[in-house]
């Protein structure tokens, strides 16, 4: 057979050109009759065409001189780009070449895949690796002889499809990281000459097909990050020829079966975060071939086996980090001559640390242990990390960054941390961040006075720097222009920190990651970020969040130090791409990080100090000016002038000129909406920034002194899903509020607004925004320094920002809380159809009156319903109804939204319809804390059953307590146009609630004399 091979590889090239030389020598190389059949000429220019290859320019002679197909293309630091082609010239005595390999490698080409490789009928591989295609698998595919087909790291989607399974030659399929979604085809486990599998890296559902257990011959199998599900299936058992098993990050259950004992040719093996209480350590003395054992985040107890060090002695890489083993580190360990990376870190192990652990020169980390005795070594050793391995008593037997949580060695003097990760000094909005320009290993420690920084990890296939810098050219310069990587484990700690509570900001964009010419991403960066030991953000994508590639992003949340450290952790699960643009590319990465105070550090007062002064002060202050205003002594006017200038201290302040020239002086265009303080307007500030302004109406019957007093309140609250206030201008007769501008209107308008105004919210978002909404609630109520209760939660007052983040508004109603009190027995205000029955019936107010109405906005976001319009019968007054004989049916699923079809997870939607009715519950006592709420969705922690029996004597309670609203509202009509200030007019109107507020009578011995009103934002028409 003669075979012309066409740039396979760099180091196929001088044996190329030496069998060149010498069939042109012998007369066995026939240039002039070996040709390419016009078919396969025209189906190569069709591919060509489709995928714009400007390397090729195929004439029929192509495979014979190589001209017009083959090019290698060097790329610094990564894997060459390469051209290649190689065919079979035997046929027809010699004269016909046949296409038989194309290798497409790094190209950055262009389009989806071509049914058009079908028509090589030849073929036997395809490998297009790295080449930015989209597009599914087409099933034309299925014809050809393949014993290759690499489709890695490009962008394609859809499903496997079956006729995959057809291809009874193929011995490689390498799939990972794509967009691949559905289940693995069970149709696969016919190919029972496959070697090699390789599906990490996408997005598939459901569990390993059974079928799979036919396919003995497998020397590579690669499921990590794939999103599969179930057991690990003891048919594995049965690879016995299997080389490399990797199962990171998967969505599967342990524990790890017995029979993967029988795997006696495994070099590689890799499990991680399996879902799993607990399981011991498996048995694998029999792996004597293993070279890397990652059994990382599996729940593991029990001590470290001492086998690892007698039958293992190629052993390169141990991981067993993030598990619950006990006992000491094993001496047998110390015989592993090739061990280069060990990682132990976050386990309990005990016992004293010994020297040939001291003393090693490679790459270990046993930090975040319980091992005992004294160390009078550094926090920096060697290449060992062991920093918080020891208690933190006795004080003065190990250094600082030895013992448990790194305690202050001095006075916690600290109340602030700037740092530029991976990169130099910089000022950045006025601020000066501290350079992080330690070069980091793979198990390594650096510290300053005021922060300290750990990393753990080696990447699998490459190595990487720790230090991350694009040139200045890109389009993200300043803050964002480095960055501090890690391959799974990366903690930042802020030293000698005050007590008291911070905002805790993290800066990210992603640097490493690229994108095609449609903008899209070229690989997922997927992590966890942990503050305080506390997971706050699961599965974060940097370039999801920002929008794209070299783009900052922020997330912020609050954090409390009790003793004297704050921590943040960057933890990779698995998840996510692991090869592109390169191998080696994942886990964590960080820009920036900022901490301030959430206190006044100038005067060492609490939080909660300060706030009851003020609350104090202002009691005192109002009633000393009321005695003083009824004997005549003060002039209203001038009072309230005064009153309105004193808040250019306590917020941002705006000349009225500035918000003149931003709203085209208050142009009727410009006009967004109405809330209950008067007309808002859309305005652009002279730097660009957009905003929303609300401007007091003469109409309005708001006190001054009570709105501006709460509006500097407000000012003060910081977090995610809180609309932002901005400030205020003051001038004249002139009150103007400026707040951040809301693109997307209200989750109202979203849901159940008018058609050409709605937004097409799909699960994924609308299971995003019910999460945001649980999170500034859980803030409101238990986070933040000030104890709030919205008292006018539901679907008009969550707005939407331009990712489709929700943001509570309009605190019109809104009440402090002291946590003294029970409970606060005052006026009932909010909305019918959303104020829980308590409220509504008594006045009796606590933050469950908010839980309750989350739970109503729960069930709107799942239905696309509204509770107050929708009665599918008669006798159903609320979509609330609906629900609960839904759910006594066992049907809770047909509430969900039709228009989502078949594209939601019932999952996700059982979750959020038994939370929603969960909170709903009449009765106060069962409903749960908004911060068990978002536990909750983020299954930290299992939904609780709702316990509701419909027809019960709580559906009566709750239907008097809105008949008790009905009839009050028709006998204090003034009363209502007086005091109800998120009654909204809305350009697009008919699903905006109204809101009453009424007196209530009762009063009881825990009233809060010092509960007020806060300020409504607001809740606009956002074009």
């Amino acid at each position: 057979m003669e075979l012309n091979f066409l740039a396979i590889s760099k180091k196929s090239v001088y044996t190329l050109l030496i069998l060149f030389i010498g069939l042109t020598f012998t007369g066995e190389f026939r240039s002039d009759a070996q040709v390419i059949p016009p078919d396969e000429i025209q189906a190569l220019q069709r591919i060509s065409a489709k995928l714009r290859i400007r390397q090729w320019n195929v004439t029929p002679d192509s495979c014979v001189t190589g001209q017009g197909l083959n090019r290698t293309i060097p790329i610094p630091d990564l894997d060459d780009a390469l051209s290649g082609v190689a065919c079979n010239c035997t046929f027809n005595a010699s004269t016909i070449c046949h296409v038989t390999n194309i290798l497409l490698k790094s190209l950055s080409l262009e389009g989806e895949l071509p049914d058009d490789f079908a028509s090589l009928t030849f073929l036997r591989e395809i490998d297009l690796t790295r080449s930015f295609l989209t597009g599914s698998i087409p099933k034309s595919w299925a014809s050809l002889p393949l014993v290759k087909l690499s489709l890695v790291g490009n962008l394609i989607g859809g499903t496997i499809p079956i006729e995959i399974g057809n291809i009874s030659t193929l011995e490689e399929l390498l799939l990972q990281d794509n967009n691949l979604t559905g289940t693995i085809p069970g149709e696969l486990g016919k190919l029972r000459g496959l070697k090699v599998v390789r599906l990490s890296g996408n997005n598939f559902t459901g569990r390993l097909p059974e079928t799979f257990a036919n396919l003995k011959n497998l020397k590579d199998f690669l499921i990590g990050g794939s999103g599969i599900t179930g057991r690990i299936p003891g048919f594995i058992g049965e690879w016995t020829g299997l080389e490399r098993l990797d199962m990171q990050g998967t969505n599967m259950e342990g524990p790890i079966p017995s029979n993967i004992s029988l795997l006696r040719n495994l070099k590689e093996l890799r499990i991680s975060d399996l879902n799993v209480s607990s399981m011991n350590f498996p048995d694998l003395q029999e792996l004597t071939k293993l070279e890397e054992l990652v059994l990382r985040s599996c729940s593991i107890t029990g001590p470290i086996p001492r086998y690892i060090g007698e039958k293992m002695p190629k052993i390169k890489t141990l991981d067993l980090s993030f598990n619950r083993l006990t006992g000491d580190i094993p001496e047998t360990l110390a015989r592993l001559t090739n061990l280069q990376f060990m990682f132990l870190t976050n386990n309990t192990l005990t016992g004293q640390i010994s020297q040939w652990l001291s003393e090693t020169r490679f790459n270990f980390d046993i930090s975040y242990n319980n091992f005992n005795g004294t160390s009078e070594t550094s926090c920096r050793e060697n290449n060992l990390n062991r920093i918080s391995s020891f208690p933190a008593q006795p004080a003065n037997s190990v250094a600082w960054c030895l013992k448990k949580d790194l305690p202050c060695p001095g006075k916690s003097k600290y109340y602030n941390l700037f740092v530029n990760c991976g990169g130099p000094e910089f000022f950045f909005k006025g601020e000066q961040y501290e350079q992080d320009l330690n070069v980091m290993g793979s198990s390594s420690f650096s510290s300053t006075y005021k922060w300290a920084c750990s990393s753990t990890g080696d990447y699998v296939g490459r190595s990487i720097k720790r230090e991350v810098q694009i040139p200045t050219s890109n389009s993200v310069v300043d803050l964002y222009s480095t960055a501090r990587i890690a391959p799974f484990s990366l903690k930042y700690y802020g030293r000698c920190l005050r007590k008291g509570s911070y905002n805790v900001t993290l800066h990210f964009a992603e640097i490493m990651l690229t994108q095609d010419q449609r903008n899209n991403t070229l690989g997922r960066r997927i992590f966890d970020i942990y503050i305080q030991g506390k997971r706050i953000w699961k599965d974060f994508n940097i370039a999801e969040a920002a929008g794209g590639v070299g783009k900052g992003t922020v997330k912020e949340c609050n954090a409390t130090v009790t003793g004297s450290t704050l921590e943040i952790h960057l933890y990779w699960s698995g998840k996510g791409t692991t090869s592109v643009p390169q191998r080696g590319i994942y886990g964590p990465l960080i820009s920036a990080i900022s901490v301030t105070p959430n206190f006044d550090p100038s005067t060492g007062l609490s939080a909660g100090t300060i706030a009851g002064i003020v609350v104090c002060s202002f009691v005192v202050v109002l009633l000393v000016l009321t005695v003083l205003w009824k004997l005549g002594y003060l002039g209203g006017k001038d009072l309230k002038d005064k009153e309105l200038r004193g808040l250019e201290l306590q917020t941002g302040y705006f000349t009225l000129r500035q918000i003149k020239a931003a709203t085209g002086n208050f142009d009727p265009a410009n006009k967004i909406g109405e809330g209950g303080f008067g007309p808002v307007y859309k305005g652009v500030l002279s730097d660009g920034s957009v905003i929303a302004v609300k401007q007091l109406s003469s109409k309005s019957k708001q006190g001054n002194r009570e709105f501006v007093n709460e509006i500097s309140m407000l000012s003060a609250l910081r977090h995610p899903h809180l609309v932002r206030l901005f400030g205020c201008c003051i001038e004249g007769n002139q009150l103007l509020l400026i707040y951040e501008y809301m693109e997307n209107n209200s989750l109202a308008r979203a849901l159940f607004g008018p058609e050409d105004g709605r937004i097409k919210l799909d699960w994924p978002t609308r299971f995003k925004v019910c999460l945001g909404i649980a999170r500034g609630l859980a803030y409101l109520h238990e986070e933040s320094r000030l104890k709030i209760i919205h008292r006018d939660m539901k679907a008009t007052n969550v707005l939407l920002d331009k990712d489709l983040t929700a943001k509570i508004s309009d605190f019109g109603l809104a009440k402090l809380d002291e946590e003294e009190n029970t409970h606060i027995s005052t006026r009932v205000a909010g909305t019918i159809g959303y104020m829980a029955p308590e409220y509504a019936m008594r006045g009796y107010l606590t933050e469950k009156a908010d839980v309750y109405s989350f739970g109503i906005v729960a069930l709107e976001i799942v239905s696309g319903k509204s509770n107050t319009n929708y009665r599918p019968m008669e006798e159903f007054v609320y979509l609330l109804d609906w629900a609960y004989v839904l759910q006594e049916q066992g049907d809770l699923l047909e509430l969900v939204d039709p228009s989502l079809g078949a594209n939601f997870s019932e999952k996700e939607a059982m979750k959020m319809l038994n939370i929603g009715l969960l909170c709903s519950n009449p009765s106060r006592i069962l409903r749960p804390a908004m911060s068990a709420v978002v536990s909750m969705l983020e299954d930290h922690s299992p939904v609780q059953a709702p316990l509701v029996v419909r027809g019960s004597m709580t559906d009566h309670l709750r239907l008097k307590a809105f008949e008790k609203l009905s009839q009050d509202s028709q006998t204090q009509s003034s009363l209502y146009s007086h005091d109800s200030r998120t009654q909204e007019i809305s350009m697009d109107g008919p699903w905006v609630d109204s809101s009453i507020s009424l007196p209530i009578k009762e009063k009881t011995k825990n009233d809060s004399s010092t509960s007020r009103l806060l300020p409504d934002l607001y809740d606009v028409n956002m074009d």
